[in-house]
């Protein structure tokens, strides 16, 4: 599962305000860290296993940064403003644990205590207990590169791993639109239960529940024809 995140710095007119009210060390901490930023990059040293492509992790942005925010006065401080988790199925039939968290990361300059608030969202999947953090990884590691235009060179990461979630649809509900198209009894009724069924197997990429739909679908057609 390849972690996404979003990133929002608000509009002209907050930035024009923040800078009105709170200073701008904020800022020229931010550009000071973007200038050897600019100079370094960090390189996408990681590859994932399951998919081969390079990426970079959390710990890679942690230790080049740490010094550089260090010696220039800025600290970023988190905030998780909302979590989401979904609970889904893997291909081999486990369990995986699907986390979205929404969070705001303030920076701080230490000289003067002016601050400017970066949201961002991150998404993660993992089988055990490490999906809110691999979550949380996500919206720090993409807050990082967008606040601080981070170039490449070329675990706690959901970049790490690629986890296949199961297709098709749950059996529970293959059934109950089966039941419904069994039970029609006129055929603009059974017309009404048919999509809705193939659109539910469509939207669930199920072509075999699909196809059973309309094999069902035609025999009650026919019963309903000679009755």
């Amino acid at each position: 599962m390849t972690m996404t995140a979003a990133c929002s710095t608000g509009n002209n007119e907050d930035n024009k305000r923040n800078i009105k009210m709170n200073g701008i060390e904020v800022y020229k901490a931010i550009n000071a860290v973007q200038s050897e930023m600019a100079a370094h990059g960090i390189s996408k040293e990681r590859k994932n296993q399951q998919q081969g492509y390079s990426f970079r992790g959390i710990d890679d942005v942690y230790n080049a940064l740490s010094p550089m925010l260090a010696r220039h006065g800025l600290c970023i401080l988190p905030r998780m403003i909302a979590r989401q988790c979904v609970e889904r199925q893997s291909a081999k039939g486990g369990v995986l644990f699907y986390v979205t968290v929404e969070a705001e990361f303030d920076f701080i300059s230490s000289s003067d205590g002016s601050r400017h608030t970066i949201k961002t969202f991150g998404e993660a999947m993992d089988s055990g207990d490490k999906a809110t953090n691999k979550a949380m990884s996500a919206a720090y590691k993409y807050a990082a590169f967008q606040t601080f235009a981070i170039p490449t060179e070329a675990d706690n990461d959901a970049d790490a791993h690629t986890h296949e979630v199961k297709g098709g649809m749950d059996i529970g509900d293959i059934a109950n639109h089966l039941a419904a198209i069994e039970s029609c009894s006129d055929i603009d009724q059974l017309r009404t239960a048919r999509e809705q069924a193939i659109a539910a197997a469509r939207l669930a990429g199920d072509q075999k529940a699909a196809a059973s739909f309309d094999a069902e679908a035609r025999k009650v057609k026919a019963k309903l024809e000679a009755a």
